[in-house]
């Protein structure tokens, strides 16, 4: 099934601050995941974090959700409220086709992960179906975002880690809003860069040696969210 997703923002159904209504142009928001310099790929092509720990990644999936752009004097505009899943391993997750009302964009903003009313709202269908395996439990919420790979300096079995992020309750709460400077100007296209090493050293250092698996909500999920929710920047 596609995951193009293209959203047409009608004025009485999109909220809109300071604007009034006007003609709307395409957007493009394109999703480029790296490992420092290097593009990603999955399945074995290694890399190296700041610590020497070499890995590889077989998954890297997150959602992003409430994406809002400022324009460069007044107004600001929810181009898309519900989780959009980013799958490095689905190409058509990685373009998002949107409208907006502004003519020069300022910055662009959304929260990493899903809203509370959809970790408890029961069984979803598109990019929150289960079936794409980034749900846990009624009790837990989805996973917010996803690094799965192999790595010789994880103490587990067959060398594997897989770092699942998620919380939804006080005071775990998972949920990190990223905000991002876009320049200004009359853009078309937005991409948007996520770097996969600012999940071991973001803001704190997380060792794959000492932490190969994070699988529920706790201070671990809430240190690697922290890390991760600088891994975002503008990019050409």
């Amino acid at each position: 099934m596609s995951r193009f997703r293209s959203v047409l923002c009608v004025s009485g159904l999109v909220l809109t601050l300071g604007l009034r209504p006007s003609v709307r142009h395409p957007l493009m928001i394109r999703f480029r995941n790296c490992a420092g310099n290097r593009p990603l790929q999955l399945s074995g092509e290694l890399y190296s974090n700041s610590f020497d720990e070499s890995f590889s990644v077989q998954q890297f999936k997150y959602y992003v959700s409430g994406i809002r752009v400022t324009g460069e004097e007044v107004g600001e505009e929810v181009l898309l409220q519900e989780a959009h899943l980013v799958d490095e391993g689905d190409s058509s997750s990685l373009v998002l086709n949107l409208s907006t009302a502004l003519d020069r964009i300022r910055t662009i903003r959304f929260v990493v992960g899903v809203d509370s009313l959809a970790n408890t709202g029961g069984v979803q269908g598109g990019d929150l179906d289960p079936m794409l395996g980034m749900f846990w439990t009624w009790n837990t919420g989805y996973v917010y975002a996803r690094l799965e790979g192999e790595s010789d300096s994880a103490h587990s079995p067959a060398h594997r880690f897989t770092w699942d992020i998620g919380g939804y309750k006080y005071p775990l709460n998972a949920l990190r809003t990223v905000t991002l400077d876009v320049g200004g100007g009359g853009k078309k296209v937005i991409c948007i860069t996520a770097d996969v090493q600012k999940w071991f050293d973001g803001k704190s250092p997380v060792h794959l040696a000492q932490t190969p698996v994070c699988h529920q909500p706790g201070a671990l999920a809430m240190r690697i969210a922290d890390n991760y929710s600088t891994m975002f920047s503008v990019t050409p």
